[in-house]
Order: C-alpha cells, then structure tokens, then sequence
C-alpha cells in the first residue's frame, strides 16, 4: 500500500461532530437538571419537558406537544399518559369533538412545575456564567441560526 492510498474506512470524528457536540452538551445539561425533579417527583425528563411546553403553551393536543418539544411522538404519548394517570395533567374533550383532546398541567402539576422550573432557570444560570454577556448573546443568535427551518 502506498502513501497516496485512500484508507478502507473514513471513521467519522464525533468529538469534532456537530450534531454529536450537541447532543452531548443537551444530555449533560438535562441530566444535571433531570437529577433534581426525577427522585424529588418521579418524573421522567420527557415528563418534565412534556410539563414545561404545557406550562407555557395551554390547551394543546398530543401532537402539538409533541411538535413544540421537537420529541417522538410515542414518547410523548406515554409521557402523556403517565402524567394523566399520575393527575399532573388534565386531557378534556375540545369543543364536543371526541377526536381531539386538549392537555394542561393540573392543579398538582403547577405544583410541581413551580418548584421544578426555578431550579431548572438556576442551572441555565450557572452554565451561562461560564460565559461573557457577549458570547450569551452570540450563542443566542447562532441557535436561533441552526434552529430556523
């Protein structure tokens, strides 16, 4: 084999690899801030993210829930169902029409969602710190960026 052969196998670089950083940036953030409500409240963190995108945005379906938080649908579905069994969340009927059913956190789920949510805003702080204002504003921007269709 010379020098100028092209090699077998072009293995590809995860640390170097983009959606690979990423995701491994999400997993360690989520799992630091999953380390505070999963024991405390038995919550999975597709729960939890299920309870934040319900906080924020009411009366939503299944599949909007599961649009919004960008997650599998199935995933969102068990989720669902566990935290309605669970009563931290209510599913209605909209407007009459059996086929669609409106979600939003119950009076348990608030409960929960108000003393998950400032732990969640003081871990997004301390990560943040490692930064200057403008690299936060700049992290902004690029996200905003990769996140635009």
């Amino acid at each position: 084999m010379t020098s100028d052969a092209v090699p077998a196998h072009a293995p590809l670089e995860l640390e170097n690899f983009l959606p690979y950083r990423l995701s491994i940036l999400s997993n360690t953030v989520s799992q630091s801030i999953a380390e505070e409500y999963t024991g405390r409240f038995e919550l999975s963190m597709t729960e939890w993210r299920v309870m934040a995108v319900l906080a924020r945005f009411a009366d939503l379906s299944a599949r909007e829930v599961a649009e919004r938080t960008r997650m599998d649908k199935v995933a969102v579905s068990r989720a669902l169902a566990r935290l309605v069994e669970a009563g931290r969340v209510d599913r209605s009927i909209h407007d009459g029409d059996k086929r669609r059913s409106v979600l939003k956190l119950s009076e348990a789920g608030w409960a929960i969602h108000d003393e998950v949510a400032p732990l969640a805003r003081e871990h997004e702080r301390e990560l943040l710190a490692r930064l200057d204002v403008a690299e936060r504003e700049q992290l902004n921007r690029i996200l905003d960026k990769l996140l635009a269709p």
